[in-house]
């Protein structure tokens, strides 16, 4: 019997813009320009940390990724 999952396991749900860019083969500025042109939105794809830092939410950015490939 095959017990193993087809769902991919992520490390955490939210990164930095350096591992999201490692993790999703954007550059870091792709990144940071989806977010300046409200592309991604705070809250839903990514989320400032008390300090101003940004995460990127992994899950969304594969929802997103799927939304774009749906709507094409």
């Amino acid at each position: 019997m095959n017990t193993t999952s087809s769902k991919r396991t992520l490390p955490t749900h939210y990164v930095t813009v350096s591992i999201a860019a490692a993790i999703t083969g954007l550059t870091e500025k792709a990144i940071r320009r989806k977010i300046e042109d409200g592309k991604w939105v705070e809250g839903r794809e990514y989320r400032r940390s008390p300090d101003s830092g940004i995460f990127i939410d992994l899950r969304a950015y594969e929802k997103w990724v799927e939304r774009v490939a749906v709507s094409k």
